[in-house]
């Protein structure tokens, strides 16, 4: 399975992936997601299962079953976009609270053995280059902190510039 998750508007997703396969998750902004609130219930009520329920609770589970993760996002500040950190914090319960040390860096443990590809397609007019460099850092932070088995990063100018750059899944 493959999961994008994007910030998109409905009509500029579909000029991206036209032919979507069904065997591809797609998380967008439906309007109700719930900020992560650090309960660790995630963790320790219901494993593996954000506790709060508005339509985005299985988000670890879903990142337990992608082969890739595609983000599509608007650079903010070298950052991602507010629902696509929403929902990145959200999918916290992929991984185990307990912490190790790799490469002299803290990261949790895996709660899966599979792993996945993750990839970032950043978009935004003005992009500066300390906005690269910082979203860039993000990227690989989190690759590392997801354990995932690769990691990819681009940047464009605009959502149109990203058509065909985008694997056709």
């Amino acid at each position: 399975m493959n999961l994008i998750i994007h910030d998109l508007a409905e009509k500029q997703f579909e000029s991206l992936f036209p032919n979507i396969d069904e065997s591809t998750k797609i998380i967008c902004d439906n309007g109700n997601i719930k900020k992560c609130i650090g309960c660790f219930g995630c963790w320790i009520k219901t494993p593996g299962r954000c506790v709060i329920h508005d339509g985005y609770e299985n988000t670890g589970i879903d990142f337990s079953k992608a082969d890739t993760v595609i983000v599509i996002s608007k650079c903010t500040y070298g950052c991602y976009s507010p629902f696509i950190k929403e929902v990145l914090d959200r999918s916290i319960s992929y991984l185990l609270p307990s912490f190790e040390i790799i490469n002299d860096e803290t990261h949790h443990k895996q709660r899966y053995e599979k792993t996945f590809n993750y990839q970032v397609f950043f978009y935004g007019n003005e992009i500066s280059e300390a906005e690269r460099i910082t979203a860039e850092k993000l990227v690989l932070a989190n690759s590392m902190n997801y354990h995932s088995k690769s990691f990819k990063v681009c940047f464009f100018t605009s959502v149109e510039a990203l058509c065909g750059k985008v694997e056709n899944l």
